[in-house]
């Protein structure tokens, strides 16, 4: 019965250990693989049948070593197989980031959070959103001032312009003080008419007023009775003011209407 164990092997007398070939690579042969066990970073969809995997799904996947490097860390990419159809799926980190970036046969599915991290500005973004912030600033600085120069300006203008008109009618007063205006020809005409309205009005009343005195006098005699009644009653005196002065009241003698005769008095 032979042994369940081999404790002992056999070597030919021909053998020789360097014709072995040996299933090792040399290290400068290529790049450096190794088989990792790992779970999804991420869900995605397959390119080639439409299979979704979800985030934390493991895979047996390997590990590959590339070139590309970011501030001195090394970028490494895996590569997965579709649980449906079994295609490659290769992914690769993103330090820059700090996520993963998905290469070939798949394509990664929306995240709203991914996205709006994506959307902050990093500290370059910030640095030159300030420095055109400034920019701005300065420009609508200098514009500003330059408003503020023209504005002034028109304020000197507009006051030499006052002061040059003041002493232009100086100038042109007479030697009493008075100014002499000069008006337009329509003025003037507007001013006679006005006084030619202002002749007929004043002649209308008065024409009015005459007419009303002689309507009076023609009523006079009709009325004349009236007026000397009035005349007499405006020649009587006036009446006596009334008084107001209080009188004393009488007792009155309670005792008699009781029936109590009071004796006369001694003195």
């Amino acid at each position: 019965m032979s042994e369940r164990k081999v404790l002992s092997k056999y070597y030919p007398p021909d053998f020789d250990p360097s014709q072995i070939t040996r299933s090792k690579k040399p290290k400068d042969a290529g790049p450096k693989v190794q088989t990792v066990r790992l779970m999804a970073p991420f869900s995605m969809k397959c390119t080639s049948c439409g299979e979704f995997i979800y985030k934390g799904r493991k895979f047996n996947a390997r590990k590959e070593t590339t070139d590309e490097k970011y501030y001195a860390i090394t970028i490494f990419r895996f590569y997965i197989r579709c649980t449906r159809c079994s295609s490659e799926i290769t992914f690769k980190t993103d330090p820059k980031n700090m996520d993963y970036t998905c290469e070939k046969g798949a394509k990664r599915n929306f995240e709203p959070w991914r996205e709006a991290k994506l959307n902050e500005e990093t500290e370059e973004e910030r640095l030159d959103r300030l420095e055109r912030e400034e920019a701005e600033k300065d420009a609508m600085a200098e514009l500003e001032l330059k408003t503020i120069d023209a504005k002034t300006e028109m304020a000197i203008a507009d006051a030499l312009d006052e002061i040059r008109t003041r002493n232009a009618r100086l100038e042109r007063a007479d030697k009493d003080g008075e100014a002499t205006v000069q008006q337009d020809p329509e003025s003037e005409k507007l001013e006679a008419q006005e006084r030619e309205d202002a002749e007929i009005a004043r002649r209308a009343f008065e024409k009015r007023i005459e007419e009303e005195i002689s309507t009076e006098v023609g009523v006079g005699g009709a009325h004349s009775s009236t007026t000397t009644a009035q005349a007499d009653s405006a020649a009587m005196p006036p009446p006596p003011p009334p008084t107001f002065k209080r009188a004393p009241k009488k007792k009155k003698d309670f005792g008699a209407a009781l029936g109590i005769k009071r004796k006369p008095g001694l003195v």
